[in-house]
């Protein structure tokens, strides 16, 4: 039954977590030493000028700026001032939808809102300006090499196999940049989905101005009776597929997500996953275009058959990571409390969304939404310390991971008065058993931060137990030897 393998490398050792007012922890006067001033909190000495943030940021706002009023100008050309207007006010309406499912999804730990915006603005300015300008000149040579006869197949085939593989191409360079430049914030699936869908989100919502306002001018210059070209144009991109974009494009993010969750080692399955993930989201694209060429209820058949199928199994998938995520906040974040920098409740609290939003709840029901917002903060920050240190686990340890986990410590610490009362308050309303820091922990526990009787780094304050006992599913428990 036990066979004797080779063992794979172990990964890096994150070391044991400093104790709270031990020297080098963050949070109390006397530690100060090893924390980073608040303005170099990012561990960047200071560079050229182009590695200066706001450069950086600047050139990226007024780069998509740039393309933003390039895009409208030339979709205003194509469908005129009142096309425009009209597919603008049709092509806003599921936007909102959209935004808020793929931010459900993301509650475990929220991305930066500058990453979404980001990916959103990507999506609906840089990405169809590319598709737009790149998909004309390639259908102008494909009907420029066919005969007049073939060029209905011609600008099918265009639909097909050309405006995917550019589509999903620029779509994806959106991840491709996040991934590359805000490594810490692409975490696994649920991130690269997520960010994946708010790029797509703003593509189709470009690209449905278009449609729907080339459909209403159409509906205008032939006199078409009512709106019957628009309101079959909104039916299908509206009401029937608005999940297509965000579908087809999850599948790289999906890519993008399993690479970020893979060890540094592996640079080679790093680079191909997301290269699967992009080719997956190509064909998928391909058959969408071309099921609407398709006899009979080709389109349909290919819509309920296969497509809603996928829609459903990635549904599936994404809510399985995100309680995937909540599990590992569960299981690492023992680890703080038993060196002293969390009470025992706020594991379990801070693995369950419904306690999360009890928390919330109480703090702004007992002190204001300032409160409230100071809980949030404390819950996201304990969420990035349980991550970064799965990565440490994972073989992903980073340079700056000693850095990166005493600023958090940091903000917990200075939170910790509001949030943490509020968080055992929530963890009484979840049944679960007390967590047990994980058998890999590196290095002895240390002292709480009120010293070894009512510090909660070593549980005393909240049990009566010696130190043979360890948490239990129905309480303290003697220590099985190992």
């Amino acid at each position: 039954m036990h066979e004797s393998q080779p063992h794979p490398p172990q990964p890096a050792d994150p070391g044991p977590i400093p104790a709270p007012g031990a020297p080098g922890a963050p949070g109390i006067p006397s530690g100060f030493g090893a924390l980073p001033a608040p303005a170099r909190w990012h561990y960047r000495p200071r560079r050229a000028l182009w590695d200066n943030k706001a450069v950086r940021a600047g050139t990226v706002v007024l780069l998509l700026a740039l393309c933003g009023l390039l895009i409208l100008a030339l979709v205003r050309e194509q469908t005129g001032t009142r096309g425009f207007l009209v597919g603008l006010g049709l092509a806003v309406l599921p936007v909102p939808l959209l935004i808020a499912a793929f931010r459900w999804m993301d509650r475990v730990e929220p991305k930066p809102w500058k990453n979404l915006v980001f990916a959103f603005a990507w999506g609906a300015c840089a990405a169809t300006l590319v598709a737009l300008i790149a998909n004309s000149y390639a259908t102008e040579w494909i009907m420029n090499s066919v005969d007049t006869a073939h060029r209905e197949d011609a600008g099918t085939f265009g639909a097909t196999f050309v405006a995917p593989v550019v589509e999903e191409s620029a779509k994806g360079a959106a991840l491709l940049l996040l991934f590359l430049f805000r490594r810490r914030d692409f975490n696994g699936i649920v991130d690269g989905v997520v960010v994946a869908g708010i790029t797509a989100t703003g593509f189709a919502f470009t690209e449905n101005i278009l449609y729907l306002g080339n459909a209403y001018a159409s509906d205008q210059s032939f006199g078409a009776s009512g709106f019957s070209t628009t309101a079959a144009t909104f039916f299908v991109r509206v009401l029937m597929s608005p999940f297509a974009h965000p579908l087809f494009t999850s599948m790289t993010g999906l890519g993008f997500g399993i690479a970020a969750g893979l060890p540094i080692r592996r640079r080679v399955l790093r680079v191909l996953v997301p290269v699967a993930g992009l080719l997956t989201a190509m064909v998928l694209h391909g058959v969408w275009n071309g099921s609407a060429s398709l006899p009979g209820l080709g389109f349909l058949a290919v819509y309920s058959l296969f497509m809603l199928p996928v829609f459903g199994t990635l549904t599936w998938l994404t809510i399985w990571s995100r309680q995937t995520e909540l599990r590992t906040v569960r299981a690492h974040l023992p680890e703080y409390q038993a060196a002293g920098w969390l009470t025992p409740p706020e594991p379990v609290a801070l693995s369950s969304m419904r306690a999360r939003g009890i928390a919330r709840a109480v703090a702004k029901r007992t002190a204001g939404r300032s409160a409230a917002r100071t809980v949030a903060e404390y819950i996201s920050f304990a969420t990035s310390l349980a991550f970064l240190r799965q990565r440490a686990y994972a073989g992903r340890l980073t340079p700056d991971f000693t850095a990166r986990e005493q600023e958090l410590l940091h903000h917990l610490w200075q939170r910790k008065h509001i949030a943490q009362p509020a968080l055992e308050r929530a963890a009484m309303s979840v049944s679960r058993p007390m967590p047990v820091p994980m058998g890999a922990y590196p290095g002895p526990i240390p002292p709480g931060p009120y010293g070894p009787v009512a510090g909660y780094g070593t549980g005393d304050a909240y049990r009566t137990a010696g130190p043979a006992q360890v948490p239990g599913p129905y309480g303290w428990e003697p220590r099985r030897p190992s």
